[in-house]
């Protein structure tokens, strides 16, 4: 750790972890060694990032041992971020297994949005809350809430993840109302942004999304080409998610 600092490494394993290199990005990081304790923080948080990541995108278990760590190291400092990591991981676990405790994870967030340090950070526990009112508990409205509030952070602060992140899910809303023209706007909004930042799965997510509109669209034939390509890039990450969407696309029919 003499020569490059723990910040230095963390942004390059971001890179590798939005890449979908997680196991790389991990290898990066345990790589380090250092005797200052802030920067073993540093590292054991960014460790848990990239484990949640990979959990969520993959639906492993590589997180609780890597929370588990940084929770040892953690100080005032890097509490409010540990929690958000922590409240990622279980709202993962509610999402691919048992939704049993979602009220609990919707009051987790509310005590962080209330206590998040800057706008950067309260914007993104918006978007959580809001994928939770959501997904976990069916309030829509809510969720609608907390992603417009998430946008406003997210371009204030220029969160270029976190923007396109409210975009993805206020087209969702767009879509399920049935206004296409706007959920393409935003989609489309999103998908860019998930671009310029190199966020792999973002940018396979919301390439699925292109496909169901062009579906809706009635351009079958170009819901099948996207899906296909999407297809191709998930199984190589791979992504069971967006292999499972993708292949429904793919089996459309004229």
């Amino acid at each position: 750790m003499s020569h490059v600092a723990a910040t230095d490494l963390v942004d390059a394993a971001v890179q590798l972890m939005r890449a979908g290199q997680w196991t790389a990005a991990t290898d990066l990081l345990t790589a380090a060694h250092t005797d200052d304790p802030a920067e073993r923080r540093t590292l054991a948080l960014a460790l848990a990032e990239v484990a949640v990541d990979q959990d969520f995108a993959q639906q492993t278990d590589h997180a609780s041992a890597a929370l588990a760590v940084a929770e040892q190291l953690s100080d005032d400092s890097s509490t409010w971020d540990l929690e958000l990591l922590k409240l990622r991981k279980d709202y993962g676990t509610a999402l691919f297994g048992s939704p049993t405790g979602a009220a609990g994870l919707a009051d987790r967030a509310r005590r962080l949005i209330a206590q998040a340090p800057d706008d950067r950070r309260r914007g993104t526990v918006s978007f959580w809350a809001g994928v939770m009112a959501d997904n976990l508990l069916n309030r829509p409205d809510e969720a609608f809430a907390h992603y417009t509030t998430a946008l406003e952070l997210g371009e204030k602060t220029d969160d270029k993840l976190l923007t396109s992140y409210a975009l993805r899910h206020l087209g969702d809303h767009a879509h399920t109302a049935g206004d296409l023209a706007l959920a393409r706007q935003h989609w489309e909004r999103s998908t860019e942004l998930r671009q310029q930042v190199g966020h792999l799965l973002g940018a396979l997510a919301q390439q699925t999304l292109l496909a169901v509109l062009l579906r809706d669209e009635g351009d079958l034939a170009g819901a099948r080409a996207l899906a296909t390509e999407v297809n191709r890039w998930a199984r190589q990450v791979p992504i069971p998610s967006l292999v499972q969407q993708t292949g429904d696309l793919m089996t459309l029919s004229c």
